[in-house]
């Protein structure tokens, strides 16, 4: 290497220059982020219980001795998949928290699926003690399987190929029996099965060999819901403001939808994407295809509308 005249050397000629390298995660490059760490695990506890106080001074009043119940073939096991999807997004949701604390990746899987499990397994157990209701096997079976489903992505790809989400739209049927499927919107979105959609969203670019071009975004979701349902297992009788008979037929719809994941827009590891990771569960409006037997195949150009 030669040197200038005032002796410091020369940059060598012909070399390309280095280039700038990444910057670093900054969660890797400062580990456990202490503040945050307190302040979820600290909401996390809060909401725990604050939640299961006002389940039970509200919704679980009639106390009885544990017992359990089979409900597998209720609701068009519509409420089996409600378990599964909010089991997901519980795990997923802490996850995501958990690593923006700057908490180890396989540690924060493990911890997001407990803490899953935990809030299912209060809301069972309050259940077994509560008139009307019992402890579901089937209940934990799809808590499981919702748990099982987002860590066993996370421990195998590294990332969730496929999620769980949630769609409503408001029905007709909580008219005939308010008590059972809610008086009002807020209500009715947890108890009306007519209402509800369940789907699974997979990431295209995730699971297809798509070009570099294609929107790394782009979701394709599989849809499920009920329509006519006005009991568990069967429908009572029932009657219009007229006084004549209404009768329903239950039917199970599917859907196909595009969907996004806005994640996927946001650099991986950044909060930002880890943010957006723990709150994205609610399906976004898009058009939709149904098919049910009752109706065949239906057109929404928005939002699945409910009967």
């Amino acid at each position: 290497m030669g040197h200038r005249e005032d002796g410091a050397p020369a940059a060598a000629q012909g070399l390309p220059p280095n280039p700038v390298p990444p910057p670093p995660d900054p969660l890797a490059a400062s580990g456990v982020h202490t503040g945050r760490l307190v302040g979820v695990v600290v909401g996390t506890a809060v909401v725990y219980a604050l939640t299961s106080y006002l389940l039970g001074k509200t919704w679980y009043t009639k106390r009885v001795p544990f017992h359990a119940f089979d409900d597998n073939g209720e609701w068009l096991q519509m409420d089996k998949v409600g378990h599964a999807t909010t089991a997901y997004a519980i795990s997923r949701g802490e996850y995501e928290l958990f690593r923006w604390s700057g908490v180890p990746d396989r540690t924060a899987v493990i911890t997001g699926g407990l803490i899953a499990l935990l809030y299912q397994s209060t809301i069972e157990v309050f259940d077994g003690y509560s008139q009307g209701w019992g402890f579901s096997k089937g209940d934990m079976a799809a808590n499981a399987a919702g748990i099982a489903l987002f860590m066993g992505q996370q421990y195998g790809f590294g990332q969730q190929k496929a999620s769980l989400r949630y769609g409503f739209s408001s029905s007709l049927y909580p008219k005939y029996r308010p008590e059972l499927l809610g008086r009002t919107r807020g209500a009715q979105m947890l108890k009306d099965y007519n209402g509800q959609q369940y789907w699974l969203s997979v990431n295209v670019a995730a699971v297809l060999p798509v070009g570099p071009s294609f929107p790394r975004w782009l979701n394709l979701d599989l849809g499920y819901s009920g329509s006519g349902l006005t009991g568990g297992h069967a429908n009572p009788p029932l009657y219009g403001a007229d006084g004549r008979p209404v009768q329903f037929r239950r039917v199970r719809q599917f859907y196909l939808s595009p969907d996004a994941d806005f994640a996927r827009l946001v650099p991986a590891g950044s909060t930002g994407r880890m943010l957006l990771g723990a709150t994205q569960f609610i399906k976004l409006p898009a058009p939709a295809l149904e098919f049910n037997p009752r109706d065949g195949v239906r057109f929404h150009p928005l939002l699945p509308a409910a009967d």
